[in-house]
């Protein structure tokens, strides 16, 4: 997975626990896709501030995940139900309809 699709999914598991000024700069910068002289514009703060806030919230992001594995995990439980999924994919009858139908909407829940 590319740098900028982990560090979202790594904020949504663990974005609450960044302080507000990292919270905001990951937003603007990986949710809204601002450079870094942008949010530096709209912050008041030079370029190198900005950097150093963001390459402190991914290390904390990324220390998050190495402690705790929420996303690793997360991913693994997605891949297991896609497995199922496909098992179930070639087969007939009413309870396999209605497993079929429980995992899609579990895949969906993620």
């Amino acid at each position: 997975m590319e740098k900028f699709a982990w560090v979202n999914l790594l904020y949504d598991f663990y974005g609450q626990l960044l302080t507000g000024h990292q919270r905001k700069f990951v937003e603007l910068y990986y949710g809204q896709d601002l450079s870094l002289g942008e949010i530096a514009g709209h912050c008041q703060l030079s370029r190198q501030a900005v950097h150093d806030v963001l390459k402190r919230a991914e290390g904390a992001l990324f220390k998050y995940e190495e402690k705790l594995g929420l996303v690793n995990r997360f991913l693994e439980q997605r891949k297991k139900l896609q497995q199922a999924a496909d098992l179930l994919a070639g087969e007939q009858g009413e309870t396999v309809s209605r497993a079929r139908k429980i995992i899609a909407e579990a895949i969906e829940l993620f």
